[in-house]
């Protein structure tokens, strides 16, 4: 949780292949999992937040690069709230679906 502003725009960039300046939160997860960092470009400069959560509260996190994923706004809440973004028993959205009418 050292790297600041270039240093995580270099690991957007460079090991995901994300353009940094797009319309997007990052978030990056200390070691303990207790501490999140989120930047984001806001048209005319970048952001860095930070959060820790208190005593023994871990962020739900990924294990390796390759569950990486976006997330939805809800699931967004419930990892703030240091909660599983899998919640088994919330209603999910229903899919758009495209119908036609003759």
């Amino acid at each position: 949780m050292r790297r600041s502003f270039d240093g995580l725009m270099a690991i957007i960039r460079d090991t995901y292949q994300m353009d940094p300046y797009e319309k997007a939160v990052y978030l990056f997860c200390g070691k303990r999992k207790n501490t999140l960092k989120a930047l984001y470009f806001d048209r005319d400069g970048f952001c860095l937040l930070s959060k820790r959560l208190d005593s023994n509260g871990r962020f739900q996190w990924p294990r390796n690069s390759s569950e990486v994923r976006q997330l939805t706004r809800q699931e967004f809440r419930w990892l703030m709230e240091g909660l599983s973004i899998e919640q088994p028993k919330a209603i999910r959205p229903v899919p758009q679906t495209t119908k036609k009418v003759f």
